[in-house]
């Protein structure tokens, strides 16, 4: 049962659109409505609760990218540390840029893979457990500085690996040097994170936190808790689609909360970092109109798009940066939002044994390409290198993708190749696309991944 208030989408208002200078995209593409009006059956549910719960057990089974922190031990080797610190921290060899433009120093980076001081892990660690509070980025190493592959392109950070959002369990696997960040291993990811956004608690606080009982699940693109000025880590704090998060039933009528009456708002219980370090659970206020719900959405091809159509235009953040997420980042969120667990990243996505994968190789010609598309169903799938869209459905029979892309590029009237930097989640057709200046994208496509029954056509 939804809880929201009415999205934008569904209200009776005419603005005037400025003309579109994207190929084949016109205003009702850009409506979910359009793309659900589409449908034999939009309501259908794909995969049930149990069939969700079964699916992502098969991931947590099946992918090596997917941690399953119930399952990792007490104590943790000296190999098990290092075999998730050294590909990501060790010293970087290439040449990267700073914000100005400048050269970083082989002596900076050198100092990062310091910070990591991998060559000091323990023969033994004992597992830490923790609650991440507010939302954070996960880095390559243990440092805010931000590098860049070339001078003047300062919107992809290459020591952006990913972002933890609260309430989001991990095991803290290492300290750097400077003690100012844990190395953890979260469910999705293991990378590094500053400590100040993470509360330590007892293990089974921290795993089972949000675990059965009455909950709250984001369903819009955001929601964030009320200001409240007598608990700043619970106040105004995001929570992006798909995290769930308890709701404090037992909460009495009457009992204010951070100095409000409740009524007009939702009672949740969040994570917060003591001054410590030590993790603990507090009520803060959701207000009611929020987009939330009382449970994961039903996996139907309606909710699907509906979804991914609510983040529309957000800026395009690479690895989670700018408060926003990236294309992997987007369709895990908007899958996570009806309960089901993707890897982070495209590369990992794609190859998922977990999934119903279709695989493309060098010997699959462009026409049996265009064949596979024309079968392609809501919520599909593509994987190009470094790259995933989500089909939305067919017009005129072309195939349109909803993705979060920096930029798109395809041939002009006059043949030569038009690049449209769009750098937000957008409606493009896919068959017109260029992967380059010669080759189509089409040509390009490594798989298609389907969440829906084993064996469904």
């Amino acid at each position: 049962m939804l809880l929201a208030a009415l999205p934008a989408s569904a209200r009776n208002v005419d603005l005037p659109r400025p003309a579109h200078a994207v190929i084949g995209v016109e205003d009702r593409h850009l409506q979910a409505a359009y793309w659900i009006d589409k449908l034999a059956q939009p309501q259908h549910a794909l995969l049930d609760a149990a069939g969700v719960a079964a699916q992502n057990r098969q991931m947590v089974q099946a992918d090596r990218h997917v941690h399953d922190l119930d399952a990792l031990p007490a104590t943790l080797t000296r190999d098990q540390v290092r075999e998730w610190l050294v590909p990501l921290s060790a010293p970087p060899t290439r040449t990267l840029y700073d914000l100005q433009g400048r050269e970083v120093s082989k002596a900076r980076l050198a100092s990062f893979a310091d910070n990591a001081a991998i060559a000091r892990v323990a023969d033994t660690t004992t597992a830490r457990y923790g609650l991440v509070v507010h939302r954070a980025d996960l880095r390559t190493f243990p440092t805010r500085e931000r590098v860049f592959s070339s001078r003047g392109d300062t919107d992809i950070d290459r020591f952006q690996e990913s972002a933890l959002f609260p309430g989001t369990p991990v095991v803290i696997a290492y300290t750097s040097a400077d003690g100012d960040w844990y190395f953890v291993v979260s469910p999705l990811y293991a990378a590094w994170i500053e400590k100040r956004f993470v509360g330590e608690g007892a293990r089974d606080t921290v795993l089972g936190y949000g675990r059965g009982g009455p909950a709250l699940v984001v369903t819009g693109a955001t929601a964030r808790t009320v200001y409240n000025p007598e608990e700043p880590g619970l106040s105004e704090l995001q929570l992006d689609m798909g995290v769930r998060v308890p709701l404090r039933t037992d909460w009495p009528a009457d009992a204010p909360v951070n100095g409000q009456h409740p009524y007009t708002a939702y009672v949740v219980q969040l994570p917060v970092r003591r001054d410590d370090g030590a993790l603990a659970l507090l009520p803060a206020l959701l207000p009611r109109t929020a987009d939330v719900a009382s449970d994961y959405l039903p996996l139907t091809p309606a909710n699907v798009l509906r979804q991914g159509f609510k983040f529309l235009g957000e800026r395009y953040g690479w690895g989670h940066s700018y408060n926003t997420r990236d294309c992997s980042g987007f369709v895990s969120e908007v899958y996570r939002s009806m309960g089901i667990t993707l890897p982070r990243n495209t590369s990992a996505q794609a190859v998922s044994p977990a999934l119903e994968r279709v695989g493309f190789d060098a010997s699959t010609t462009h026409e049996q390409r265009l064949a596979v598309l024309r079968t392609l169903q809501v919520g599909d799938l593509v994987y190009i290198p470094g790259h995933v869209m989500m089909v939305i459905g067919h017009d005129n029979g072309t195939t349109y993708t909803i993705h979060d892309t920096t930029g798109i590029t395809y041939r002009g009237t006059d043949g030569a190749p038009v690049r449209a930097r769009l750098n937000s989640v957008a409606v493009t057709p896919l068959e017109p696309l260029m992967f380059n200046s010669e080759q189509p994208t089409v040509d390009r496509i490594t798989a298609i991944q389907r969440i829906r029954p084993q064996g469904a056509p």
